[in-house]
């Protein structure tokens, strides 16, 4: 059984393509849709985007149920925050929260690298976790079994003060280049966009 696992490289390693794009008036989160262990394709619709509030969100790449879970908690906190202050917790407050989560399950991990984003006083940030919780701050960011390949295309086409249109083409266009490479991720891409105004979430199928 050791040797097919060893043979098999991915045989229990989920696959993902999760991105997080920084443009000109806000946030771009999307990640592709498939599930899969090793060669198995679990399922085609999952959800890795999640809403926290009306101008944070989460994208992850791993597990799919410590995913839910993370984002479950980090939503009924940042509630509490919000009726304890009387205001709206900023994004690197939710960041530094979920770091927080993560560190405290360091001897029972919960198996996901997650891309935190929004928009608040400072503007729109988005910042990077691993799975112990190590929080770094980014323009843009890729996790997941396509980060090779996404982050090359990401790289090439990023600047600053891009639109949300622009923004949203070279995020497609990244993930596409991923999913042609990765047998791990495809299916579609789930969109969260988050800018001053709210959120608003978009499902590309292909």
């Amino acid at each position: 059984m050791e040797k097919q696992a060893q043979q098999g490289g991915y045989m229990w390693i989920p696959g993902a393509t999760t991105i997080g794009v920084v443009f000109k008036d806000g946030v771009i989160l999307a990640s592709e849709k498939r599930v899969s262990y090793g060669y198995l394709v679990v399922s085609k619709g999952a959800k890795k985007v999640f809403k926290i509030t009306d101008n944070i969100g989460a994208a992850c790449a791993g597990l799919v149920s410590d995913m839910q879970i993370l984002a479950r908690e980090v939503e009924a906190y940042v509630n509490l925050f919000n009726l304890d202050v009387g205001r709206s917790i900023s994004v690197r407050a939710a960041a530094k929260l979920m770091s927080n989560l993560l560190f405290n399950r360091r001897m029972a991990p919960l198996i996901t690298q997650t891309i935190v984003g929004g928009t608040d006083e400072e503007g729109p940030s988005i910042y990077v976790l691993d799975v112990l919780g190590s929080l770094i701050p980014d323009k843009y960011a890729v996790v997941g079994s396509g980060t090779e390949i996404a982050i090359g295309v990401l790289e090439e086409g990023y600047k600053d003060d891009m639109t949300i249109e622009e923004a949203k083409d070279l995020v497609v266009r990244s993930v596409k280049s991923a999913i042609s490479r990765d047998i791990l991720s495809g299916d579609g891409i789930d969109f969260l966009l988050i800018t001053k105004k709210g959120t608003q979430e978009e499902t590309i199928k292909f």
